[in-house]
């Protein structure tokens, strides 16, 4: 018989935080309506003129406990959501599951910012099960050749804004459409 292994007393520590580079506790340009953010710290991806460079180092930030921010979100009833930015959230995919599977149940939205694409997500097990917890997905690296100031919660021109509920409904790639949006 097999023995289960043991956690070393950092695994045990941080069992229930999430490293974070920096947190907003309001803001209305990572995703619609007014959002609580959090920028994960760590990312693999290194795109060039990257306004979070801060966030890449994987051993940098500070660890937040996902009790306190579920506090914090709980304190203000004008949040529309939950926003999972970074660094890049799918390194700690198992801590920004837990966390987008608990804002859900309060009835708020989760989007989630990844250089990955929706493509390279739902292939991967860990991640598919990530973005099914969440609302929208801003997918593809930040590509300073594409950038355009007049995009709407993005940097540049090949990253999308995925509506991932009518996507599981559609079976397809249903984008984001705001003006469906302010219409209701």
């Amino acid at each position: 018989m097999m023995q289960k292994e043991k956690k070393s007393k950092n695994e045990l520590n941080t069992s229930k935080k999430i490293r974070v580079f920096g947190i907003v506790k309001e803001s209305i340009v990572d995703g619609p309506g007014l959002r609580y953010v959090v920028f994960t710290q760590g990312c693999l991806f290194h795109c060039e003129d990257c306004h979070n460079k801060e966030s890449w180092d994987l051993d940098k930030g500070y660890f937040v406990e996902i009790n306190d921010i579920i506090k914090e979100i709980r304190q203000n009833p004008l949040l529309r959501g939950l926003t999972l930015s970074g660094g890049e959230p799918t390194l700690q995919a198992k801590m920004c599951l837990d966390l987008a599977r608990r804002v859900r149940k309060m009835g708020l939205d989760v989007v989630l910012y990844s250089g990955h694409t929706y493509e390279e997500i739902i292939i991967n097990k860990d991640l598919s099960k990530l973005i099914n917890e969440c609302d929208y997905l801003i997918d593809g690296k930040y590509d300073h050749s594409m950038r355009s100031l007049c995009l709407l919660f993005r940097g540049s021109t090949n990253q999308r804004i995925i509506d991932l509920n009518k996507t599981r409904k559609n079976s397809n790639v249903t984008l984001y459409n705001i003006e469906i949006e302010q219409s209701i």
